[in-house]
């Protein structure tokens, strides 16, 4: 099994100053977990961010994931060093291929089996997908075996539970992450988000939040706002009872917000 930190901070989207400023208030909030990726095009101020904290570099857990262009054989190591490079560290602790993209030529076999090659240099700790489907996932562990899978980072909110693909991961032993666990903030409004959130005197994201980690998925919210990662964090001591979980269940609906062209794969 993985030991892929619970709670982490996401840096999907944010820029700049503006994930400065978000890594360094969530590592003095007590973040220790940093989700990056390199087609976000931050991870040189997340490095600077860190750096600058003075946390150690041993206390914190390093995630990043390969862009589709970087993930063939010859690239992916060299792509992966720069990440490094930008982050001001020798290894990060979790590499992710970041999307299957099946279009662009290059297998899951390949750019896995390079990803093992990076780890066994001792670029990155551990090694993992995100956004494959079943098929694809039995493939990465056709190519490197399904212990060497730490996590399938997926899209996973209470308006797209993906219960199919849990299952298979958790029958598997994969660890599963979830990002877009707030739909975008989508799932904040909702009704029966909000009653739960008013039994437990909690807000709508510390309970969407605290469903996710319940159900045993690492979750990894972003926010600019001080006080809201400072509030996200008190997800982890929210406790919801067996009828808030039924209640959250119910509101499956599919509610994909993520499956950019030629890069999705066929979605179970």
């Amino acid at each position: 099994m993985s030991n892929i930190p619970a709670f982490g901070l996401g840096t999907f989207r944010l820029q700049g100053q503006v994930v400065i400023d978000a890594v360094r208030n969530a590592l003095e909030l007590g973040y220790r977990a940093i989700d990056t990726a390199q087609i976000y095009g931050n991870e040189a101020e997340v490095g600077e961010a860190i750096a600058a904290s003075g946390v150690r570099r041993e206390d914190l857990f390093l995630t990043t994931k390969i862009w589709v262009d970087n993930a063939a054989r010859d690239k992916l190591a060299p792509s992966l060093e720069e990440s490094l490079a930008k982050l001001r560290t020798d290894y990060v602790d979790l590499t992710l291929i970041h999307w299957p993209a099946p279009g662009k030529g290059v297998s899951i076999d390949e750019s896995m089996t390079a990803l093992a090659d990076a780890k066994a240099r001792g670029l990155t700790r551990q090694i993992g997908i995100s956004n494959f489907n079943i098929a694809l996932t039995k493939e990465a562990m056709a190519a490197v075996g399904k212990d060497a899978i730490a996590t399938n980072q997926i899209e996973l909110s209470p308006y797209l539970q993906n219960r199919k693909l849990v299952s298979f991961l958790q029958g598997e032993g994969i660890h599963v992450t979830s990002y877009m666990t707030l739909a975008y903030g989508k799932v904040l409004g909702d009704p029966v988000i909000g009653a739960i959130a008013q039994r437990h005197q909690a807000t709508p994201a510390q309970v969407v939040l605290a469903w996710a980690l319940q159900l045993g998925y690492s979750v990894i919210p972003s926010s600019t706002k001080r006080e809201n990662l400072a509030s996200n964090l008190l997800a982890r001591t929210l406790r919801l009872t067996d009828d808030d979980m039924a209640q959250i269940a119910a509101l499956e609906r599919n509610g994909r917000e993520v499956s950019p062209d030629g890069l999705a794969p066929a979605w179970d």
